[in-house]
This record gives structure tokens, C-alpha cells and sequence, in this order.
């Protein structure tokens, strides 16, 4: 297995995929407003932090580029911090193949949490990402990519005895993806308490996490610690369980495991086969059943359904927003954009979650995030920019 620029090639195969899509119209969304981006700051508080002198980071082409790792002046008012994975993903560049039937791979960076931390970014919001990789070549290049999409980097961390994670992902011609993970262990399992940036992770607005980091220890503690020092700071807690059984021990104690800190979260966002197994095999499309996963102290359940939309849950009112219909090329990272079109908003405007006309608008602006995400491969390279998706939702209303 060799790298090849940006494609994990074999038998010297090489595809060159083609994107489209056809988007349907919606009703006129009421967010088209200015809106200024704010600059991220990438200082490092601690020696197992990003270094604050220039690294060489190797490229795909074996170059090397410096890193200026300064700390530009940033708002923080609105900051969302993201915890947990940032790994590699590999992706078939011929759609609706198994893993071992796709003739070569691009590499691109992933893992739930941090495609939401640039999600967030590339939509003009305030991000940061608190996480482990590996001190290696992958490692500082998912480093770099942060820094490159505004992303606040200050609380990575690196492992030098630990590789950072990868993962082969494809959509077969079922429309199911199917994953491979390596992870044995990875970097990002091994992230301990005290290795956590606290001042950073007080000064969130919005502290958003998986379940992936509560499979193990240490990071099952350090995720546990992050989130009661988040709520202790009076920040909302995001939860997005975001399933993969392969990576737990069985079904049940994934099913435990994710239950575990349900109660703690003030916003969830979970799709219909997570809300079956959680429920172990109830109709995820009834509201009854969706209803039994709302805690007392929920204030948004958010239920997505891919290219139909997604439903919305709180104390007062639900209901259904309708998605935009696309071509999907490739799905990963869609969810991610989702919870990224959410949050960006939430994070700036929290009274949101007690309007519906508004919180309406809000995912409407969020269904698009998903939908334009599909149309390219990878997550992190296809999440699109805020001008990309106010430009399809005025086109849907034209």
C-alpha cells in the first residue's frame, strides 16, 4: 500500500470522480443578513501542545511547509469547542464499491467532532478542537488543516508512541456505508485528564462531542472531565452519538455507553437507525417513540433523515423541516455539516431554541450544510462555506 499524492492507489488505477446536483426549492429562509468571520486563535498553553515555532509539515508531494503557529486576536463570545476524534479518512474514488472492490483511495482528514469544529469555522463562527494524533506526519498535517480552515488548535495534543487513527469509508451501491477502522490503539484513545486545556474548554459557548471518546480510558475520563468542566462554565452541552458499533466492545455496551451521559447533554442530534438501536428495534418515524429518548433537561432533540430533512423536538413544539434533494457522491461527513449549520447558529443566537419560525430557518440553513456536503468526497474538503450555502438556498426560492 503506497501514497500517491492525494490517493492511495493500486494497480496503478486512477479515477477522476465527477460531482452534480439538483437541488428542490424551498420556502424563503429569513437568516440572509452581513456577517463578519471572526479569526481563531493556535497558541499553545503546554510543551504536548503544537509547538509555537515553525514546524516542517510534509505535504502529499514529499515538500515540506512551515507552520507560524501565532495567536491572532479572536472573539470568543460565540466559541464552540469540539471534542474528540481527528483522524484520516480514506475514500474510494469510484462510488458504490465495497472497500475491497474500490480501485484506489483519497485521503482526507475526518472524525465527527473536528469536521463539525471546521464545519463551524468555514460558516464564518468561532471554533476550537480538543484532541489527540499521533506525532507523525499524518498528525501535524491534520494539524495544519485546522489552523488552515480558522480553527482554534491550541488544545491538540500529541502522542508519540501512538499513530493517528485512520479509517477506510465507502458508500455502497445499497446506499449503506461500510467502514474500516485502525485503531490499536490510536492517538486519540489515549488523550488523558491532564493533558486537557480547561481554560479553553471554559471559555465555550458550546462544548460538542461523540460518543467514540467514551469507549476507552483514557479518554472515556478525559471526555467526562471536559464536559463537567464545559457545564460547570454554564456551557451548552452538543451531543451527537454519532454510532459505530465496530469500534465498541458488543452492541449492549455501546447502547450503555451512549446512554451514560444522555442525560447531560442540552441539545441531541441522532438519525433514525441510532434512535432503533437505542430503542432496540422501535419505530424510529414515531414521534412516541422519539419522545421517550427527551429527557427533562433536553432543550433540542434534533432527529436527521438524510436527503428528507430533519425533525425537531423541544419541551413546547416539534415538527419537520424539508432537506434539498442531490446527487450524493459521497455521505461522510453529512451529519457533521448538519450539526455544524446548527451550532454556528445556536452559538450566536441561543434564543433560538425558543422560536420555532426562526429554529425553522436555522435548520433549513443547516439542511443545506449536508446536502452540498454530499455532492463532493470526503467530509472536511466538502464542507461548504456560508456564502456556498446561502447562494443554494436563494437559488431554491427563486
Amino acid at each position: 500500500m503506497a501514497l500517491h499524492s492525494a490517493a492511495l492507489c493500486f494497480n496503478n488505477i486512477s479515477c477522476n470522480p465527477q460531482t452534480s446536483g439538483a437541488f428542490r426549492q424551498l420556502s424563503a429562509p429569513s437568516f440572509f443578513r452581513p456577517f463578519t468571520v471572526k479569526a481563531s486563535g493556535f497558541s499553545s498553553p503546554s510543551p504536548v501542545a503544537l509547538p509555537r515555532f515553525k514546524l516542517q509539515v510534509a505535504t502529499p508531494l514529499g515538500k515540506a511547509l512551515p507552520i507560524d503557529n501565532g495567536a491572532p486576536e479572536k472573539d470568543e463570545s460565540s466559541l464552540v469547542v469540539c471534542f474528540g476524534e481527528l483522524l484520516i479518512d480514506f475514500v474510494p474514488t469510484a462510488s458504490g464499491l465495497s472497500l475491497a472492490e474500490a480501485p484506489a483511495f483519497k485521503k482526507a482528514p475526518g472524525g465527527a467532532p473536528a469536521n463539525v469544529a471546521v464545519g463551524i469555522a468555514r460558516l464564518g463562527g468561532s471554533s476550537a478542537f480538543i484532541g489527540k494524533v499521533g506525532e507523525d506526519e499524518f498528525g501535524y498535517m491534520l494539524a495544519d488543516i485546522l489552523k488552515e480552515n480558522n480553527v482554534n488548535n491550541e488544545g491538540m495534543r500529541f502522542d508519540p508512541g501512538a499513530r493517528t487513527a485512520l479509517a477506510f469509508v465507502t458508500l455502497r451501491k445499497d446506499g449503506e456505508r461500510e467502514f474500516m477502522f485502525y485503531r490499536n490503539p490510536s492517538a486519540d484513545m489515549l488523550l488523558q485528564e491532564t493533558e486537557l486545556d480547561l481554560d479553553l474548554i471554559r471559555k465555550a459557548k458550546i462544548f460538542h462531542y461523540g460518543s467514540i471518546s467514551l469507549i476507552t480510558e483514557p479518554c472515556k475520563s478525559a471526555h467526562l472531565a471536559a464536559a463537567k468542566a464545559a457545564k460547570d462554565a454554564g456551557a451548552i452541552l452538543s451531543y451527537d452519538p454519532n454510532l459505530r458499533l465496530p469500534l465498541w466492545p458488543s452492541a449492549e455496551s455501546a447502547r450503555e455507553g451512549i446512554l451514560s451521559i444522555w442525560e447531560t447533554a442540552d441539545v441531541i442530534k441522532i438519525n433514525e437507525n441510532e434512535i432503533s438501536f437505542l430503542t432496540q428495534g422501535e419505530d424510529p418515524y414515531d414521534d412516541s417513540v422519539v419522545r421517550k429518548l427527551y429527557h427533562p433537561d433536553l432543550k433540542l432533540l434534533l432527529v436527521t433523515e438524510g436527503s428528507e430533512g430533519c425533525r425537531y423536538y423541544t419541551k413546547e413544539f416539534n415538527g419537520r423541516v424539508k432537506g434539498l434533494k442531490v446527487e450524493a457522491v459521497d455521505t461522510t461527513g453529512a451529519g457533521d455539516a448538519f450539526v455544524a449549520g446548527t451550532l454556528s447558529q445556536l452559538a450566536t443566537d441561543i434564543s433560538l431554541l425558543e422560536d420555532e419560525a426562526r429554529l425553522r430557518d436555522a435548520l433549513r440553513f443547516a439542511n443545506a450544510c449536508g446536502a452540498l456536503t454530499v455532492t463532493e468526497r470526503g467530509a472536511i474538503p466538502a464542507l461548504p462555506s456560508r456564502e456556498a450555502v446561502l447562494d443554494v438556498l436563494l437559488k431554491a426560492v427563486v
